[in-house]
């Protein structure tokens, strides 16, 4: 999947001295790239619309391992008149309204409106996490030291996409030929009009980088019916949460450059240290809340003069939140870093850095503005240049600056209801975080390196591994999810992988239940087939030929036209693969520690994992309707089956 290929990425930025000035030049900056961020994003192909055709192909097939004879029937029968009726119109009205939009995707507008218009919290339900791996120096392991670095790394991140110095995101085919200085040194010559076209003769592939400049000074606010995304690029001060308490200070001067990293860490050692009370009534709250509760809560404070305080919540950097206690294991991380206690925490901000008293720390995202594309990308030139270049050291002094006058601690005027609208958010919060349980599982036998010398897609097996474990655990096979990206594209977002196909379902049939049956021969081959299948599956979905964005961009269009939507729309097959039971993500990055999210439907699970060279790890959430400890029991014991296999064991 391009995401994931995307992970490890060549950073091009050359590792900074220690001993280097602060003052010189290059310590604004990662890295200076010869191409231009944004030179390909004018020429990037536009995101294709599939034949009508192929996207009911591909739905029924999706459909068959999901359905008995007789509702597959009926399912058919429907997506053929649709095919063959109203649906051909549709397609026809959609295509006809991408060729007057050439500047965008057909899946952009309907995709924010979807985020935007959603009405549940984003706790939970929309924001994922993404914690990043400890410092490999130990001692840079300390809070007001690893969050001083990665401040500073974020400042010079930010500072170098602005100034269009930012290494393009590219996905190399053959790095050999296209990851070079000479390939580079020649690409930024040709027009960008032209340069997409440069980087595919080598078989480079630019993603889409759109989605970058809301990274920054961004947040979402809550309006009635329908939020709206806020960007002001003006900001230079960043927000820092301890104990629901909310602070200020810039982190830039007056003429764009980076404050002393000294003085970041005297401003921090200012709040870790201020002996303010815990908030009484922790704002943050309400970001968790029903978006309209929270439009109406805002309003309200807005009412109550908080208009200026708010708007320097909204417009700062980025938020920065200095938790008071330490973290001892995975689990415990990943509750903290995916919904925390609600109190010292900003949902709606386009990116917070969570830093828990042991060095801990994890980016917590809003999901709306973008993907996990440049999310992923900021975590991991933050996490190299922090690491690699620290502006602070363990030993580093404070400067010996004025703190109490440089840091804003935000103070709200809040009446009777505001409080009480705190009061209730947090009742709400903890009745929702409550039900939701994260177990983690560590698969040590095997993982990459061997699937591959067996020629064998890792991320096939891994997603084969949770069908057969559902399959073990409930005896059915279930509508499942497996997010790709389509940043190949212009303004493209993310297309559905399907991996539940009649292959994995035979093929976890004959491991589950007729364990005896097949020989190992036998075996083999059905992991080949299932391999195979979702190598092509992915790489559809890579190239935006899937069946879920397509069957979801008409639908929006008829209910954006008041039109009564066909039948397709409204059998319960329809509705059934759409409430998908396994939600999995997978990624894997020299950055980042583990990733995770809830389920996406009250009965089902959140699979976040990552296929290692040696080992294969989940970090699985669900509520109370499901048995998170067992089903990952039982993935455990499918892939022991699948490994056993490929040493030519058969199975008991």
């Amino acid at each position: 999947k391009l995401m994931d290929a995307v992970a490890p990425l060549r950073s091009t930025s050359t590792a900074l001295t220690n001993k280097r000035s602060y003052s010189s030049e290059d310590r604004e900056y990662l890295h200076k790239s010869i191409v231009p961020t944004m030179h390909y994003q004018k020429s990037l192909p536009r995101l294709p619309v599939p034949k009508l055709e192929d996207t009911i192909k591909r739905y029924l097939a999706a459909q068959r391992p999901l359905l008995d004879d007789d509702q597959f029937s009926t399912t058919e029968k429907l997506a053929r008149d649709f095919e063959n009726g109203v649906g051909k119109q549709m397609h026809e009205e959609l295509v006809a309204q991408d060729k007057q939009n050439k500047h965008t995707s057909y899946i952009s507008a309907p995709w924010f409106d979807m985020y935007l218009s959603a009405r549940d919290s984003v706790v939970l339900n929309f924001n994922p996490f993404m914690s990043f791996n400890p410092d490999p120096k130990t001692e840079y392991n300390n809070q007001l030291v690893r969050a001083t670095n990665m401040v500073a790394s974020a400042v010079r991140f930010m500072k170098t996409l602005r100034a269009g110095l930012l290494e393009p995101e590219v996905f190399h085919l053959n790095p050999a030929k296209s990851d070079t200085d000479s390939f580079k040194k020649l690409i930024r010559w040709v027009p960008s009009s032209l340069s997409w076209y440069g980087a595919f003769m080598v078989n480079a592939y630019p993603l889409d980088m759109s989605q970058y400049f809301r990274l920054f000074n961004a947040t979402r606010i809550p309006k009635q019916g329908k939020d709206e995304l806020f960007t002001d690029p003006k900001g230079r001060h960043l927000l820092v949460m301890r104990g629901g308490n909310m602070y200020v200070f810039d982190v830039m001067d007056r003429d764009g450059n980076l404050v002393e990293p000294a003085e970041i860490q005297a401003h921090l050692k200012h709040i870790l240290s201020d002996p303010t009370p815990a908030a009484a009534h922790p704002l943050g709250l309400l970001t968790s809340e029903n978006r309209d509760t929270w439009a109406r809560l805002r309003e309200k404070l807005l009412a109550t003069g908080n208009g200026e305080v708010l708007g320097l919540v909204d417009s700062a950097l980025f938020c920065l939140c200095l938790d008071d206690e330490n973290m001892n294991d995975h689990i415990h991380i990943s509750h903290n870093m995916l919904h925390g206690d609600g109190t010292n925490r900003w949902y709606d901000k386009s990116f917070s850095i969570i830093m828990a008293k042991c060095g801990n720390a994890a980016i917590n995202f809003e999901h709306s503005w973008g993907d996990g594309v440049a999310v992923l990308r900021f975590q991991n030139e933050v996490f190299k240049d922090s690491t690699e270049n620290p502006l602070v050291n363990p030993g580093s002094q404070p400067a010996a600056v004025d703190s109490a006058s440089a840091v804003r601690r935000l103070q709200f005027n809040l009446d009777a209801e505001l409080e009480n609208g705190v009061i209730k958010a947090k009742e709400n919060f903890h009745t929702a975080v409550s039900k939701l349980t994260i177990d983690a599982m560590q698969f040590m036998k095997g993982g990459k390196e061997q699937l591959k010398k067996k020629k064998l897609s890792p991320d096939a097996i891994a997603q084969l591994a949770f069908q057969m474990g559902f399959l073990r655990q409930y005896g059915q096979t279930v509508a499942t999810y497996e997010s790709c990206s389509t940043a190949a594209f212009r303004h493209g977002r993310t297309e559905t992988i399907r991996p539940a196909t009649i292959h994995t379902q035979r093929c976890a049939q004959a491991f589950v239940q007729q364990p005896g049956k097949h020989s190992v021969e036998q075996l083999i081959g059905m992991l080949s087939e299932c391999s195979k299948y979702h190598g092509q599956l992915t790489k559809e979905a890579a190239m935006a030929q899937g069946f879920d964005r397509h069957l979801f961009a008409m639908k929006y269009l008829a209910n954006s036209k008041g039109q009564a939507l066909h039948s397709l729309y409204q059998d319960p097959a329809y509705a059934a693969i759409n409430h998908n039971i396994l939600s999995t993500s997978t990624l894997t990055s020299p950055a980042v520690n583990l990733g995770g999210f809830a389920p996406v439907v009250p009965n089902g699970f959140g699979v976040g994992y990552g296929v290692h060279d040696e080992w294969i790890g989940c970090n699985v959430s669900s509520y109370p309707e499901r048995n998170v400890h067992e089903f990952l029991q039982c993935v455990h014991k499918s892939l022991e089956d699948i490994f056993s296999v490929l040493e030519g064991k058969p199975l008991s």
